[in-house]
């Protein structure tokens, strides 16, 4: 049986391997600063880890310019850049603007807020697929990659109470079990949310990079 029978072989696991092992490196690396109380600037450990300078979420924009330019590089670029690009800015502008509209339903139904914001992720980063379905796939892949270790480790700091964001529960965020609890603030969030935001993310900043990079390359090789 060769490599490719046995997935080893997949271009996409090729492709995603490095950066996913790179943030693994990064979620462990901020995991470790907020059980030792480092600087909090660096690694906040209060509820949803905002404005921490360590975390992955920072790599999406990063990832996603070199995903789409490997894949335009390597011929496996959209069937049109304009309209990968218009479903990559709308998509991004959809979510954004869900932000706020989902901190007024939190005041009114926490739970329900959170269900909004995850179908709007899910929707915005399927609408990524329809612009550029490799990049949607690879980004995809990359994201299941990247978030199913932080799943694991919210799963388990929730079970110990260790004190990290990993484990802190918002204000506002109704009284229930641990299992309960990790599942709404924990799984949902990560498979849902986290993996949609890096798609939309990583499409809204990578697909025009490609693109001008494309474009640059084929007036290169135009003759005159």
């Amino acid at each position: 049986m060769n490599q490719a029978a046995l997935g080893g072989g997949s271009p996409t696991i090729r492709l995603v391997i490095v950066p996913v092992l790179i943030s693994l490196v990064v979620t462990l690396w901020r995991l470790t600063g907020e059980l030792l109380t480092w600087s909090t600037f660096f690694f906040n450990p209060e509820a949803g880890g905002v404005g921490a300078v360590i975390g992955i979420t920072w790599l999406a924009p990063i990832f996603g310019i070199y995903f789409a330019l490997h894949l335009a590089k390597n011929n496996d670029g959209p069937s049109s850049w304009r309209r990968a690009i218009g479903f990559a800015v709308i998509g991004f502008v959809l979510l954004m603007a869900g932000g706020p509209v989902q901190g007024f339903l939190v005041e009114k139904d926490f739970l329900g807020g959170l269900v909004f914001i995850w179908l709007l992720a899910a929707l915005t980063a399927c609408l990524q697929y329809l612009g550029w379905p490799q990049f949607f796939k690879t980004v995809l892949a990359y994201g299941l990659g990247a978030r199913l270790p932080v799943i694991l480790i919210m799963a388990l700091a929730m079970h110990g109470s260790w004190g990290t964001h990993y484990d802190a529960i918002p204000p506002g965020f109704p009284e229930m079990g641990w299992w309960a609890s990790f599942m709404w603030l924990g799984f949902f969030p990560q498979l849902v949310f986290w993996i949609g935001f890096t798609i939309v993310a990583g499409a809204f900043f990578g697909i025009p990079a490609a693109s001008l990079v494309h474009r640059r390359r084929t007036a290169v090789e135009t003759p005159p």
